[in-house]
C-alpha cells in the first residue's frame, strides 16, 4: 500500500469518526418531543423485576411525556434480562404502578438489542396504525436509534432522558465509543 493511499484512508476514517461524533452530540442535545401516536421506551437492565436506575430514568421521562399529553400510548421494549423477567414487562409494570392504565401500554418482550428494538417498533407501529412515535433512551443513543427507525420507515422523534450529573466522564467516553462503533458497523452491514 502506498503512503498516499494510507494517508487517504486515515483521513477518511478521521472524517467519518468526526461526522458520527458530531451527529451523536447533536441528537444528544436535541429533544424533539412533540405530539405523536405513541412513546416508545428502549429497554435497559432490570434486576429481579425492578428497572435499573438507567431504565427507571427512561421510564420516568416517558411517563412525564405521557402525562403532558404528547401521546395516548406507551410502548416498552426489551427481552429477557437474564432472569425470569423481560425489560418490556418490567417497564409495563413500572408504568402501571405509576398510574398508567394497562390499556395504554404495549409491552414488547422479545428484542435483545437496539436493532431488534427498532424492528419490533416498526412491527408494532404497523400493526396498530401508529404513524409518528417519540422514542426515549439515553442521550448518546438517540442518533443511532433515529437512524435505525428511519431505516424501518418510521417517523420518529427522539427525546433523551435527562442526563444525571453523577455519571462520570469515563462512562460517557465509553458510551460514545460504543455508539460510534455500533453505528459504523451497522452502516457497513457488519452487525
Amino acid at each position: 500500500m502506498s503512503i498516499g493511499l494510507a494517508l487517504l484512508l486515515v483521513a477518511a476514517a478521521a472524517g467519518w469518526t468526526g461526522w458520527v461524533y458530531a451527529q451523536i452530540e447533536r441528537y444528544a442535545q436535541m429533544d424533539q418531543a412533540a405530539p405523536a401516536d405513541a412513546i416508545a421506551v428502549l429497554g435497559a437492565a432490570e434486576y429481579d423485576g425492578r428497572p435499573s436506575p438507567v431504565y427507571r430514568a427512561r421510564l420516568d421521562h416517558a411517563l412525564d411525556l405521557y402525562r403532558r399529553g404528547l401521546a395516548p400510548l406507551l410502548v416498552t421494549l426489551g427481552g429477557p434480562g437474564g432472569d425470569q423477567f423481560t425489560e418490556g414487562s418490567v417497564g409495563r409494570d413500572y408504568l402501571i404502578a405509576n398510574g398508567v392504565p394497562e390499556s395504554a401500554i404495549i409491552a414488547e418482550t422479545e428484542s435483545r438489542n437496539t436493532e431488534e428494538s427498532a424492528r419490533r417498533i416498526a412491527v408494532i407501529a404497523r400493526a396498530n396504525g401508529l404513524r409518528r412515535l417519540v422514542v426515549v433512551s439515553d442521550d448518546t443513543h438517540m442518533f443511532r436509534i433515529h437512524a435505525l427507525c428511519a431505516a424501518e420507515g418510521l417517523d420518529v422523534l427522539t427525546s433523551p432522558r435527562p442526563h444525571p450529573s453523577v455519571e462520570g466522564r469515563s462512562l460517557l467516553v465509553k458510551r460514545l465509543v460504543h455508539e460510534m462503533l455500533s453505528y459504523t458497523f451497522w452502516r457497513l452491514h457488519l452487525h
